[in-house]
């Protein structure tokens, strides 16, 4: 008898589930809440933003300007429920929140899947009832506290892929064994998309319509 296939659920999260993007909402939240004279370096921030074609690094750039060298984990868990609460209040898509619970409704398996710090995204995911998220993570320091450094690949392009295929493995569901949906906003998850049994484009930029539409992926508008 052959088993039934694991039915998953994929969402990105920063336009996809949200209606903004969360990293610089976040720095600033967190400036904002423990160090305000850090909203100076705002300007260097943006040049950062601007002139460092690795993303990585310049995530690590924007964290250091904004965060600090270490950031405490009793701050860090403060600043993200905080966040979290908020965010999960005013800025996720309505689409978002009625497909979550369809797919729930469904028995499938949602994973949010992010270049989002777990951080913070892992506050996020709690309020939505999401208990698998693959995510950037920081690096530790001997005090546990969180660096600007990351642990491993920022989760986006085709790292976000070989984390997903990491976190499948790691859960004993082999690939051929899983229907996979993937939701998101950007071209960037291309591979990902590629990856998936059922590719959904959500209120696509230009360039991802385009290739939606050149490849017959769904394409589905989740509102504001």
């Amino acid at each position: 008898m052959i088993a039934p296939r694991v039915r998953i659920s994929v969402y990105d999260l920063d336009r996809t589930i949200t209606s903004l993007p969360t990293w610089t909402p976040f720095l600033l939240h967190a400036a904002r809440a423990v160090a305000p004279w850090r909203l100076a370096a705002l300007p260097v921030v943006g040049l950062a933003a601007l002139t460092h074609a690795d993303r990585d690094r310049r995530k690590e750039r924007m964290h250091r300007l904004i965060l600090g060298p270490a950031l405490g984990e009793a701050t860090a868990t403060r600043l993200a429920e905080d966040f979290a609460t908020r965010l999960t209040r005013d800025h996720i898509r309505p689409g978002a929140r009625a497909q979550i619970a369809a797919d729930r409704a469904e028995g499938r398996r949602i994973v949010i899947a992010t270049a989002a710090h777990a951080f913070y995204a892992r506050a996020i995911a709690d309020r939505l009832g999401v208990a698998d998220l693959v995510a950037t993570r920081a690096k530790r320091d001997a005090a546990g506290d969180i660096t600007p450094m990351l642990d491993g690949p920022n989760c986006y392009g085709a790292a976000k892929r070989a984390m997903l295929e990491r976190w499948l493995a790691d859960a004993d569901i082999a690939r051929q064994d899983a229907h996979i949906r993937f939701q998101s906003d950007h071209v960037s998850d291309a591979p990902s998309f590629a990856w998936a049994d059922e590719p959904i484009a959500v209120n696509p930029h230009a360039r991802l319509r385009a290739l939606a539409r050149a490849r017959g992926w769904r394409i589905v508008d989740w509102g504001a």
